[in-house]
């Protein structure tokens, strides 16, 4: 199972990297979590039904609440899909205090 839990790490590693800072105020204890969970899915996945399901999952769940949250989701609230621009309509909508 090392391999899946190298995809997954390798994945969260490079999104916290690029992508942090449109999660900086969500509480850490959720964003262990998850981590935790996804990584416990993908390795479950691998052990019970295969390496082709745990990584066919991964990029469904990574494609699908994408085009949902950055091509209508976002957009639908006034609120660029890419930049999350303007901050204050990202931050409301999220339910944070700017």
């Amino acid at each position: 199972m090392w391999f899946e839990v190298a995809i997954v790490m390798t994945v969260f590693a490079f999104g916290n990297i690029f992508f942090g800072h449109f999660e900086e105020r969500t509480p850490k204890w959720r964003r262990a979590m998850k981590v935790i969970l996804v990584l416990a899915l993908v390795v479950g996945l691998s052990a019970f039904l295969g390496r082709t399901w745990a990584m066919s999952f991964l990029v469904v769940a990574a494609i699908i609440p994408f085009a949902l949250v950055h091509l209508w989701w976002l957009p639908k609230n006034g609120i660029n899909g890419w930049t999350a621009e303007p901050k204050e309509k990202y931050y409301q909508l999220r339910g944070w205090k700017l």
